[in-house]
């Protein structure tokens, strides 16, 4: 366990990210938590959460070459993340994909560094994995080698069928998926937080009735 994980999910708290209530789900599961990474909303919110990336990275350890944010979430994500690890030592290039090819100008897919190398994929959460595979795509086209996915939120929760949206990621692109947090990690802060600790036991019901095996 590292600190900068609780740390995470009491920042996300602070910052109204993390919620407490009853919240349906795209799955149509009423939900006793929800998070929301849009409201990392002013420059001090990005840059502490970038920050986190950059140590959720490091700690990893993953080999990669560069970064690559898919629109629209994850430009400010992989910028932020480019910016704390130069920050840390580690400058390695960034670039993110448009949603429609440009034919004027430059033109092309994608705005910043060239694609090459392994290529860490940076965004928010995972859901149907749609964005995800938009990304690999556009990597893979480009010759480079998608090496894995950072994201902010592991919710280890079931989709359709026995795995969750993360781990089939990683079954179906045989790449590794980095969170900052994860369901486990909210769970423990709850267990040491006072005032939150009424939350406990729904978000513990919850991870019985919908929770993905490890």
């Amino acid at each position: 366990m590292f600190n900068f994980r609780l740390d995470f999910i009491r920042f996300a708290v602070q910052q109204k990210v993390l919620c407490f209530g009853e919240f349906q789900t795209k799955a149509k599961r009423l939900s006793p938590y929800f998070f929301n990474a849009g409201l990392f909303n002013d420059g001090a919110a990005l840059r502490n959460l970038s920050q986190f990336y950059a140590q959720a990275i490091l700690s990893s350890e993953l080999p990669f070459d560069m970064l690559f944010g898919p629109a629209y979430k994850g430009i400010p994500l992989a910028s932020g993340t480019a910016i704390a690890l130069a920050e840390q030592g580690r400058n390695v290039p960034y670039c993110y994909n448009r949603k429609e090819a440009k034919d004027h100008g430059e033109g092309g897919k994608t705005v910043g560094a060239p694609l090459q190398g392994r290529v860490l994929i940076i965004d928010d959460v995972i859901s149907a994995g749609t964005s995800i595979r938009e990304s690999i795509e556009v990597i893979t086209e480009a010759g480079a080698i998608p090496c894995g996915v950072v994201i902010a939120l592991d919710r280890m929760e079931r989709g359709l069928g026995e795995l969750s949206a993360v781990q089939e990621v990683q079954r179906d692109y045989a790449i590794p998926v980095v969170a900052i947090a994860t369901l486990d990690d909210l769970l423990l802060f709850l267990q040491h937080e006072a005032q939150l600790a009424e939350n406990l036991t729904a978000v513990q019901n919850y991870r019985a009735l919908y929770g993905a095996n490890p």
